[in-house]
């Protein structure tokens, strides 16, 4: 019975280990900056005022999901991605290991034959 208790105790032990120990991964296109919290929908990210999208999620060191209001006004080393280069959808607040790490180098495209395509342009409405 006690080495039954005890195998438990050790496996317990074991799991919650490995739980606190795990590396966050980052998309390739993700970028860096200092964000401070302004209001609802705007922060600002290396001093540039930029808005979130409707449905942006804010991660936190511990990778629990944060509310943009909960956060406090103070800079904070963030990774980030980007919709079409203007509305961010996807914010990680680091900690101060993860801050002195490099971002990883954006991959080269697989098919160099191809260029991604142009965008197209915006629709003409011929309505009088």
């Amino acid at each position: 019975m006690r080495i039954q208790h005890f195998l438990i105790i050790c496996f317990l032990f074991a799991t919650t280990l490995s739980a606190q120990a795990f590396d966050r991964t980052f998309p390739v296109n993700v970028k860096r900056g200092e964000m401070t919290p302004t209001t609802s929908q705007a922060i600002l990210v290396d001093g540039k005022p930029r808005t979130l999208t409707a449905g942006a999620r804010i991660w936190n060191q511990d990778n629990a999901i944060e509310m943009l209001a909960a956060l406090p006004g103070n800079k904070m080393v963030v990774n980030y991605t980007e919709i079409d280069g203007d509305e961010i959808d996807r914010i990680w607040i680091l900690t101060a290991s993860e801050a002195k790490q490099k971002l990883p180098k954006p991959v080269a495209s697989p098919f160099p034959l191809f260029p991604p395509f142009p965008p197209l342009p915006a629709p003409v409405s011929t309505f009088k």
